[in-house]
C-alpha cells in the first residue's frame, strides 16, 4: 500500500501543471533558442560573404603586384625632377622677393 501512494505522488508530481512562471519562461526560453539560430544563420551568411570577397580580392594580387612594380619604377624617378623643380621654385621666389625689395626702396 505504501509503493501505491508513492506511485500516486510520483504521477501527480510528473503531470502536475506548470506555473505561469514555469509556462512564461519555456516560452522565452523557444524564442531566445530560435533567435539564436537565426544569428547562426546570418554569421554563416556573412562568413560566405566575406570568404567570397577575400577571393574576389586575391584575383587582383598579380595587378596589384604589377602596379607596386610600376610605382616604384616612377618613384626611382621623381626626387630628380623633384629637387630640380623645387630649385627652380626657389630661384623665382627668390628674384620675387628680390625684385619687392627693389620696388620698396625706389619708393621711399
Amino acid at each position: 500500500m505504501a509503493s501505491q501512494q508513492h506511485q500516486r505522488s510520483t504521477s501527480t508530481a510528473g503531470t502536475r501543471e506548470k506555473t505561469y512562471f514555469e509556462q512564461q519562461r519555456e516560452e522565452l526560453m523557444g524564442e531566445i533558442a530560435m533567435n539564436f539560430e537565426h544569428v547562426l544563420a546570418n554569421i554563416n551568411k556573412l562568413n560566405r560573404s566575406l570568404e567570397a570577397v577575400i577571393a574576389v580580392g586575391n584575383e587582383f594580387s598579380s595587378v596589384e603586384a604589377l602596379w607596386s612594380q610600376f610605382e616604384n619604377v616612377m618613384a626611382k624617378d621623381e626626387p630628380q625632377e623633384e629637387t630640380e623643380g623645387q630649385t627652380e621654385e626657389d630661384h623665382g621666389e627668390r628674384d620675387q622677393h628680390e625684385g619687392d625689395q627693389v620696388k620698396r626702396e625706389g619708393s621711399e
